[in-house]
């Protein structure tokens, strides 16, 4: 396999790092994020001498917009792209401009990310978003900031909105780059499951596997827009608020609208 230039958000920890050590190990040539950047040095030390690090909270758009000028300069092309990076629970979950930081961080910061490095990804490329098994009908108000959510509730609402931008860009370029959302396994071992439940969890690399099968493998190259269930170790259908067309569209417009993208 030819060597691959791919960025993967959130490497620093869990799964994220867990998928960028396998992919390094394999040869590729890796752009590490994360947002603090002692954390970053130590992976990048760890992960591989030549791996590339960009330090953005990605709660905060305007750093989304900086890291995706900074990949795009520095790196050309991109052939994989891993939105990795989420929150589940935070002592803050606000952030200033009003949003929930999960909703930031879990949907509208990697659709901003994708939207402004897709001229840099080739069509035969892969851009892998991890959403997860908890998924809700995705209120607008609370998508907008003008809602108060319970954790679960916030995180479950941004997973599924994270599916339906996928299968939005997917249909809006049928001739690639692949757009695949996963859930890459249930209660793994992270420090989001950790804090968030109190448990260990099962072994990362259920996870990073499955990260590293959907930006390579032959398989997942031809399901563009579709969700990968690593729970069920298959493809099927998300939360069937994700397939309602009205619904859905308006979740698209808000996106856009709160990214600053039309």
């Amino acid at each position: 396999m030819s060597r691959k230039t791919i960025l993967i958000t959130g490497a620093t920890d869990g799964i994220g790092l867990a998928a960028a050590k396998a992919l390094a190990a394999d040869g590729h040539h890796m752009l590490l994020h994360g947002r603090n950047q002692d954390k970053l040095e130590a992976t990048r030390e760890e992960v591989s001498a030549d791996a590339e690090t960009y330090l953005a909270d990605l709660s905060n758009m305007t750093e989304v917009n900086a890291l995706a000028d900074k990949a795009a300069a520095r790196s050309g092309k991109i052939d994989v792209l891993i939105n990795n990076a989420g929150v589940f629970k935070t002592t803050e979950p606000v952030t200033p401009e009003g949003l929930d930081i999960r909703f930031a961080v879990n949907t509208l910061a990697p659709y901003l990310l994708t939207r402004l490095l897709l001229p840099s990804i080739p069509k035969d490329g892969r851009v892998v978003s991890l959403s997860s098994a908890a998924q809700e009908p995705v209120d607008i108000r609370a998508l907008k900031g003008n809602q108060q959510l319970g954790d679960m509730d916030a995180y479950a609402q941004s997973k599924l909105a994270l599916i339906i931008w996928t299968k939005a860009l997917a249909a809006e370029h049928p001739d690639g780059p692949t757009f695949i959302a996963l859930n890459p396994g249930s209660l793994l071992a992270t420090k989001m499951v950790r804090d968030g439940f109190g448990i260990d969890g099962s072994d990362v690399n259920i996870g990073s596997d499955i990260i590293t099968k959907a930006a390579l493998s032959d398989e997942f190259a031809d399901r563009s827009g579709e969700y990968y269930d690593n729970d069920g170790n298959g493809f099927s259908d998300p939360h069937p608020a994700a397939l309602d067309v009205e619904a859905s569209a308006q979740v698209m417009e808000t996106i856009k609208e709160l990214v600053g993208l039309g």
